[in-house]
Parts: structure tokens; C-alpha cells; sequence
């Protein structure tokens, strides 16, 4: 029964991977190339490769990140190798499948860059969200943030940059501004297809209510909270912290608690990456 659970889960990530590079292929062929905006990444490249040199563009996008893939295994992993070699095989593939898909958007440069940024992004993030990537340069930026002393988003838009310089020169200036920004609007979405409209944040809050903080909270959010006493550095007094973790969709409510129980408390709010164990399902609202 445990094997099958696992081959089922299995067959799912795989399945939406494919699934989520056939998007990005639609993205690309039905919105982007046709009105001369690139992507980002070792998937921009190739489209500049296919337009210089009239190859396939997906022969070129499994060609090139072929390397990358390689680093992926090396550095990642080989589930997140074999993941990420089914997600750009079906990019490649997709994108010949679809090179004669109609256009859905001409002429209006901002909403080609919106609607191609939002689909690109929707399928890049639900190849990663399933453990795979549709584009190798996010492997080389982690593994050069192990080398240099910059972190791994410094390190991909550094990257970019010189991707959009090699795209100007087929593109024009103006397609690499376009495809810049386009890449831009993907990684948002690419974030939050990944992470979830629900993803969590951390609320630390220093108050004179903090019983009728918590409690409210509790009442009202279905959220428990922690204590923890805190010392201020210079008057030396003791105060009770309280630590409460939330969904993003609850953020303007706690905020809205916080701000009418007591205005002037000390918040800080900090992005979680994940919440496993203890108790942190909601309690019924009524």
C-alpha cells in the first residue's frame, strides 16, 4: 500500500510537470515569440539561437541545459535531475508542437508582456512547486552562491542582464525591455504558484494587552499564539512578546486586531518558508 501511495504521488508530480511546461510552451508560442519577446534564462537564449541560426527552438532549449541539468544532479539531486529533464523535454517538445498555434494577443505591447508573463510564470511555478525547473540558469545562480559572496536572486538577475544584452540584439532595445519586464512578471507569479496564496507569516508583537491580544486573535482568527518574555535594552523592563503564525490571507485581519486593541504596539513580521508539526490548524470561527 506504501509503494503504491508513493508511485501514485510520483505519477502526479510527473504529470503536473509535463503540464506545467505545456503551459510555459503555450506561453512562449502563442504570445511572446510572435510579438518578438524573449523569456529569460537558457530559454531566452535559445529563442535568440533560433532566430540567428533557424534551429528548432526545442532542440535548442534540451541542447543547452543540458549542462545545467547536470549541475542540477550534481548539486541537488537526482530525483530533482530526472524531475527537471521531464519538465524541459516537455518544454522543448511543446514548443514544437505548438509553433503554429494562433496568437492570442498582437500589437499591444504591455498586455503581451502581462498575459505572456502570468502564463510562463504559472507553468515555471507548477514545474518547481512539483520538484522540477523548465530552465537550467536557477541551478548555475545556486551554485555560484556557494562560491560568491552573493545570494542566489542576486546572482539570476545578474545573469539575466547578460541574457537580455544578447537579446537587444535580435529583439531590439525595446524587445529586451519588454522581455525584462515580462521575466520580471513571471518570477512573481512563478512565486506564487510555488509558495501559495497561503503561505505563511510570523507576527511578533510586543503590547500592554497581550492577553487580550491573544485571546482576540484566537476568537477571531482561530489562530493560538506563544508567549515569550522579552527585556528592553534600555529601560530594562520585561514584557510579554507574543509570536503568531498566519496565512497570507489573514494578514489584514491580524492587523486590523493589533491596530484596535492597542496602536501602538511593536510588530514585526517575518516570512516563514514552511510550518510543519505542532498545531497549526485553525480553530472554527463562529
Amino acid at each position: 500500500m506504501a509503494n503504491r501511495r508513493k508511485g501514485v504521488k510520483f505519477a502526479t508530480r510527473v504529470f503536473m510537470i509535463i503540464i506545467g511546461g505545456l503551459i510555459a510552451a503555450y506561453g512562449l508560442e502563442a504570445v511572446l515569440i510572435p510579438n518578438n519577446v524573449s523569456d529569460g534564462g537558457v530559454t531566452g537564449l535559445s529563442i535568440v539561437g533560433s532566430k540567428l541560426f533557424g534551429l528548432p527552438l526545442g532542440l535548442l532549449i534540451a541542447v543547452l541545459n543540458i549542462p545545467f541539468i547536470f549541475l542540477g544532479y550534481k548539486q541537488i539531486g537526482k530525483t530533482f535531475a530526472i524531475f527537471s529533464v521531464i519538465g524541459i523535454l516537455s518544454l522543448a517538445i511543446g514548443t514544437s508542437l505548438m509553433h503554429h498555434v494562433p496568437t492570442i494577443i498582437e500589437g499591444d505591447t504591455l498586455l503581451v508582456t502581462v498575459v505572456g508573463g502570468i502564463i510562463i510564470g504559472f507553468g515555471m511555478g507548477l514545474a518547481l512547486r512539483n520538484g522540477g525547473a523548465l530552465d537550467g540558469i536557477d541551478m548555475l545562480a545556486v551554485l555560484l552562491s556557494r562560491k560568491l559572496p552573493f545570494g542566489t536572486s542576486d546572482l539570476i538577475l545578474f545573469l539575466n542582464l547578460f541574457v537580455f544584452i544578447i537579446v537587444s540584439t535580435v529583439f531590439g532595445l525595446q524587445g529586451a525591455i519588454l522581455s525584462a519586464i515580462a521575466y520580471f512578471i513571471a518570477s512573481k507569479v512563478i512565486h506564487i504558484v510555488e509558495e501559495g496564496l497561503s503561505g505563511s507569516k510570523t507576527f511578533n508583537i510586543i503590547t500592554s494587552e497581550p492577553e487580550l491580544m491573544v485571546e482576540t486573535i484566537r476568537d477571531r482568527l482561530g489562530r493560538t499564539a506563544t508567549f515569550k518574555i522579552v527585556q528592553g535594552a534600555y529601560s530594562n523592563q520585561q514584557f510579554k512578546e507574543i509570536s503568531c503564525v498566519i496565512n497570507r490571507l489573514e494578514d489584514s485581519k491580524i492587523k486590523q486586531i493589533i491596530h484596535e486593541i492597542d496602536p501602538t504596539a511593536f510588530v514585526t513580521v517575518y516570512e516563514v518558508v514552511e510550518v510543519k508539526g505542532g498545531n497549526f490548524k485553525k480553530r472554527d470561527i463562529h
